[in-house]
This record gives structure tokens, sequence and C-alpha cells, in this order.
């Protein structure tokens, strides 16, 4: 058995895409995951199962999220190997709190390259650090007004990739242990 965490887009935002974690739950079990465990209401689902075929993984879970909640729910599947080296390789004095910002940008295959940096318009401000399937990007909150995070949403990048805070991604770190 593997362990897997499914990484769900644009979920329970602003009212929009409501997606009871109890229901995403039974939707994991009913494809024959087991362990299944939701973490935070943004869609992070840790579940165990035989498949290595993460590809195929993400096929069939988006068909069923799709089926059983009536819309598309991209999804990202990350296995707990890559988790713990992303969460190893995240420098510790990068934290979410009230002195800094770090998000952890989980990219769909066709953007998971360090290039990808490069199409993100940053300033000085930014620090982004491309770790295998995810860019992590951490700016001072004093600096946020400066930082291109302002600029990021719509654009190419980020319509491929969810994101996650640091906390959340060290806490599913854990948990997949």
């Amino acid at each position: 058995m593997a362990k897997y965490v499914a990484l769900l887009r644009g979920i329970n935002v602003g009212g929009n895409k409501k997606v009871e974690m109890a229901k995403l739950k039974k939707v994991f079990e009913s494809l024959g995951y087991e362990n299944v465990t939701t973490y935070i209401n943004s869609g992070n689902v840790i579940f165990e199962t035989a498949e290595k075929d993460a590809p195929l993984l993400v096929k069939n879970i988006e068909r069923a999220l799709g089926k059983t909640f009536g819309f598309e729910i991209k999804t990202i599947v990350r296995d707990s190997k890559n988790i713990q080296k992303l969460c190893k390789a995240i420098p510790r004095a990068w934290e979410n709190d009230t002195e800094q910002k770090t998000d952890v940008l989980f990219l769909w295959d066709e953007f998971d390259t360090k290039k990808t940096i490069g199409l993100i318009t940053t300033s000085k401000v930014d620090t982004l650090q491309y770790i295998t399937g995810a860019i992590v990007w951490n700016v001072r909150r004093s600096d946020y007004a400066k930082s291109g995070m302002q600029k990021f949403i719509g654009t190419k990048v980020y319509k491929n990739m969810t994101a996650r805070n640091v906390n959340t991604v060290r806490k599913m770190g854990e948990m997949m242990k």
C-alpha cells in the first residue's frame, strides 16, 4: 500500500464549489481507497491504495468527484515520498505567521519544471524556490503589497496549480509519515 494526498483545487472558496468533507471522504472510500482522512476544508485527502499510477488515480478521482458533486474539481495527487521531500527542502525559517507568508504552489505536470518560476512576475521582496512538484513562495507580510503575489491570480501558472500554506503542507507531511 502506498500513501497519497489528493489536493483539490478551488473548492469551498468564497462560498463557491461547496464540498462537505464527510461526503468527500465517502467518495474516496467508494473508490476502494483505505485509511481515508480529510484535512481542513480546502480539499486535502490523505489515503492509501495499492495503485501506483498517479495519473490513473487523478483520472478516477476527478471522474468520481464530478459525478458526486456535479462540477469539475481539478486534482493533484502526490505520494508520501514527494511530500516528505518537499517538507524537508522548505527552509525551516519560512513560516506562515504574522511576520511572513509562505505558500506552496503544487504544479500540474506540464508546469512541473524549474522554468515555471520564470513565468511568475515577482519583485525583489519575493523569494521563490522550485522543489519537484511545487514552487514555494515566501514574502514578509510587511512587503506583501509590493509582492508579485498581488498580480498572480489569473496568470497561466495560477490556472495550473493549487496552493496550500506551508503550515498545511507540513501538517500533511506529519500525517503521511
